[in-house]
């Protein structure tokens, strides 16, 4: 083969080879110019959502059984709604506020504690009233025992001058002996009378429920006996037999009297 048969092959195969890539480069360029295509017209599809009418109109129904039509609900969807709100609401319950929390406590602790001071103030006052009252009573009985041992000595002074008649005290004229009598009678009444009225000053007095005719008193009066008077109610103290003695308002000693009983 000669020299320039050789060049004009090498030619032909280059040319060839060339050819082939700029076919290659054709179909590729052609199939992503397609596949852009391809792409852009899925992308401006418009999207229609499949959905199911919760409620078909009547006109619209389908011409099929009435028991093949399905019916749906809108309760669950109200539930559901629902469920969110109240775990909400549970949510604000648990998560309270720490100060408004503690400051309940605190106001709690305030009201205990102005409960317990407001007794406290209570006791101590009502203690200073007793203490009071215990001091004072032991101030106006504290003679109590003296005085129940001396209403015995005044009983024998009472006896002595009851036991001096009236008549010889009135006697028109007395004898030298009678006029002792009547000295010795006026000088016990005057002894008994200082006395009395010393006895007075300490809280001691005396008292004969016969004198005004006062009613049976179960506090202050020990009947010995009760008879009938027509001239008297019932219940009415008659005779004195031994007269009673009160120290500071309290009865030291219960007269013995006579009460009156008709029915």
């Amino acid at each position: 083969m000669s020299e320039k048969n050789v060049e004009l092959q090498i030619s032909y195969d280059t040319i060839n080879t060339q050819q082939n890539t700029l076919d290659l480069t054709m179909i590729q360029r052609t199939l992503i110019r397609h596949t852009r295509a391809l792409s852009s017209s899925i992308r401006s599809a418009p999207r229609t959502a499949i959905s199911r009418p919760q409620f078909i109109p009547a006109n619209r129904l389908p011409a099929r059984p009435l028991a093949s039509a399905r019916w749906y609900a809108t309760e669950p969807e109200a539930k559901k709604d629902s469920e969110p709100a109240a775990a909400e609401g549970k949510t604000e319950a648990k998560t309270e506020d720490p100060v408004k929390k503690e400051l309940e406590v605190k106001e709690r602790e305030i009201i205990d504690l102005k409960d317990k001071y407001v007794r406290s103030v209570a006791e101590f006052r009502n203690l200073q009233e007793r203490t009071k009252r215990d001091m004072q009573a032991a101030k106006d009985f504290a003679i109590q025992k003296f005085a129940k041992d001396l209403v015995d000595s005044v009983d024998n002074l009472d006896r002595a001058l009851t036991t001096v008649p009236h008549e010889k005290l009135n006697a028109s004229e007395k004898s030298e002996h009678l006029q002792d009598l009547v000295s010795l009678y006026e000088g016990l009444k005057m002894t008994e009378g200082i006395l009395m009225s010393t006895l007075k000053k300490h809280g001691l007095e005396r008292f004969d429920p016969s004198v005004e005719g006062e009613k049976f008193n179960p506090n202050e009066h020990e009947a010995t006996f009760m008879t009938p008077m027509e001239s008297k109610e019932d219940n009415t103290v008659f005779l004195t037999q031994q007269k009673g003695f009160k120290l500071n308002g309290r009865v030291l000693r219960a007269a013995k009297v006579g009460v009156v009983k008709n029915s």
